[in-house]
């Protein structure tokens, strides 16, 4: 990434820094960008990563959506885990804390798509054995596109419910949704809620 953009420099972020990583953690990298130089490495952070491996997708996170300073984006790759996220911040040296006004708006960010990384969120919390976690993040998932939340007792079908309702407000979610419960599938068959 520093190849990229003159003067920046990438760095481990959470679990990864921190080596408490574990097979369902998210790849979180803070990449530090000279001041003024966001908006010249965001238009070239996709071909940058392009070279590591294919992406399917990135999208930007709603806090700091309209800031000149600093972005959150959440990049998912080709042919990898879907636990393998990269969350990757990148800001200028000297941004401080986003402003609300910097916020996405209503119909600026995806809540479906949204949604459906709670239903991942999800799968990852029950399989670390935090029910409590899973159950939020499927209520909040729930919430945020306006379905019933009904608990089903089985993981797997709450996790399907919402990846689905999702997929329905959103049909180009519909492949990753598939992608999402057959992970569900594979990893919390026979668990029920607990």
């Amino acid at each position: 990434m520093a190849v990229s953009c003159r003067g920046s420099r990438a760095q481990l972020r959470g679990s990864l820094r921190t080596g408490t990583a574990d097979e369902y953690s998210d790849i979180d990298v803070e990449w530090l960008v000279p001041d003024g130089g966001l908006a010249g490495c965001l238009a070239s952070v996709r071909a940058t990563l392009e070279r590591v491996q294919p992406v399917a997708a990135v999208r930007t996170a709603p806090d700091c959506f309209h800031s000149t300073r600093k972005r959150l984006l959440f990049v998912r790759f080709a042919e990898v885990s879907l636990f393998w996220r990269l969350d990757l911040a990148v800001r200028e040296v000297g941004a401080g804390p986003c402003d609300p006004a910097d916020h996405a708006r209503d119909g600026e960010w995806s809540k479906p798509a949204s949604a459906l990384a709670n239903a991942l969120g999800a799968i990852k919390a029950v399989a670390r054995g935090r029910y409590d976690d899973a159950r939020g993040l499927l209520s909040r998932g729930c919430s945020r596109i306006d379905e019933i939340d009904v608990s089903t007792g089985s993981w797997v079908e709450g996790i399907t419910r919402l990846a689905r309702a999702a997929a329905s407000r959103e049909a180009e979610l519909a492949t990753l949704a598939e992608e999402t419960i057959s992970l569900a599938r594979e990893e919390l068959s026979g668990r029920e809620e607990s």
